[in-house]
């Protein structure tokens, strides 16, 4: 009942920012003292210039810069070549004074940034675009970026949810689980406590089942008997809570000590995709650092479609590189990415995958903690909307529906079929958390 990893897939029409870097050294003149450009807090750092050049080549692409931070030698002057390549104007502003023109798709411009002798940042002045993270930060080669020299108050991990994960990702396989014989379904389920990659360069413990984010989806039908035995792996106290089953919760979802097991056993009577989260208190905490997964129950109707598909969506709230998630950011809900399966936009790397004229159905859970979803599929309509144990649509029905809308908790599922090969790309249409990374591809083929 568990889901396996998916092969990689070709990026397949994904654009990918790439940094060229030239580097030239020129012979100066004798070198005299000369004051940097402010750096970060704006205060002026002496340096002795070194008669050199350094000229870097900087790409707009992607509503990124490429590199979006360069390391140059104390005392050279930075000239930069800025191109833009991206479908919307771009130009790049420095905190010393120094800026490009506006430039549009194909142009470029030349930047003399000045002798380097501290921190300086940059950033497109387009309304919008610095806070969507086009910035740049120029550095004097081994110096230590504090968080007083950053602007920072603690560390934090950057996350550039539009970054490319790299050729060695692999996606979560998306597939849903098959529907498997019997009446009775055992299962372990193990709290890992692992520090895994959740964006490209990000690293947090998170606090699992079975060492993934999100658990494992599990599947049966009405009138199945579900027997689940948790066991405590990690170094907190865990428990768990099916929402697949009604059950009195004062034993069942009591949190184990590490080492400790518990035996959840429960029967499907009703239909639907439920939630299951560790039990603990703060909850908010566990659910928002990993602990969380998924229980299909078909309804007994359920017909064949050609392909079918899980998603999760979920939030992170980073802490520390390496550490836990952030219960302060939690309780603000202010969370740094939103997800379908635990990792930003992994399907827009590695699409999910169908051929025109097939049924597709996809299945839905916002696992929060706080965030609401609203699926929607670009240039496509659901003619099967299945929501909280309701058809709200079926395909012999005139009507159709746009996006299926779920709070946290809820789950269902739609069905739709591509009229034609293209990428069709879905999203939450809650659009500020599909530009956090709730989104990717269908590629039709």
């Amino acid at each position: 009942m568990t889901t396996s990893p998916a092969p990689v897939r070709p990026l397949g029409g994904v654009a990918a920012g790439l940094a060229l870097v030239l580097v030239a050294v020129l012979v100066g003149v004798a070198a005299q003292r000369v004051t940097a450009g402010p750096a970060a807090g704006g205060a002026r750092t002496a340096v002795t210039p070194t008669g050199h050049t350094t000229t870097i080549e900087v790409v707009a692409e992607d509503m990124r810069f490429h590199p979006a931070r360069i390391e140059v030698p104390p005392g050279d002057r930075l000239m930069v070549e800025f191109r833009n390549r991206d479908q919307r104007r771009h130009d790049l502003v420095l905190d010393n004074g120094a800026r490009t023109p506006l430039l549009g798709e194909g142009a470029s411009a030349r930047l003399d940034a000045g002798v380097i002798g501290d921190v300086t940042r940059g950033w497109c002045s387009l309304p919008g675009h610095r806070q969507a993270g086009m910035t740049l930060q120029i550095v004097p080669a081994g110096a230590v970026t504090s968080s007083a020299a950053t602007g920072s108050v603690a560390p934090q991990p950057s996350l550039d949810v539009m970054a490319d994960p790299g050729p060695a990702f692999v996606a979560r396989d998306a597939v849903a689980p098959p529907t498997p014989p019997g009446r009775l379904h055992r299962r372990e389920l193990h709290v890992r406590e692992v520090v895994r990659e959740v964006a490209p360069g990000v690293r947090q413990r998170l606090w699992t089942f079975d060492g993934t984010v999100p658990g494992p989806v599990l599947r049966g039908r009405v009138g199945d008997t579900i027997e689940i035995t948790l066991v405590n792996d990690g170094t907190l106290d865990h428990g768990i809570d099916f929402h697949a089953g009604a059950v009195a919760p004062d034993e069942v979802m009591r949190p184990i000590d590490p080492g400790q097991r518990l035996t959840y056993r429960f029967t499907a009577t009703r239909a639907g995709i439920w939630m299951y989260h560790c039990s603990t208190m703060p909850m908010l905490h566990h659910l928002g650092n990993g602990m969380y997964g998924g229980v299909i129950i078909d309804p007994p109707d359920l017909p064949r479609v050609d392909r079918e598909y899980v998603l999760v969506q979920s939030e992170f709230y980073l802490g520390p590189d390496g550490q836990p998630g952030d219960l302060a950011k939690m309780q603000a809900e202010r969370p740094d990415a939103v997800v379908f399966n635990g990792y930003p936009a992994q399907y827009a790397h590695r699409p999910l995958t169908a051929r025109p004229g097939e049924r597709v159905r996809v299945w839905l859970l916002d696992a929060g903690p706080n965030r609401d979803s609203s699926f929607h599929v670009v240039g496509a309509q659901f003619d099967t909307v299945y929501r909280e144990g309701h058809w709200e649509n079926r395909a012999t029905d005139p009507g159709g529906a746009q996006v299926l809308p779920l709070t946290p908790a809820a789950g269902g599922f739609v069905e739709l079929s591509f009229p034609a090969p293209g990428d069709y790309p879905f999203v939450s249409h809650a659009m500020v958390d599909a530009e956090r990374g709730a989104r990717g591809v269908f590629a039709v083929r």
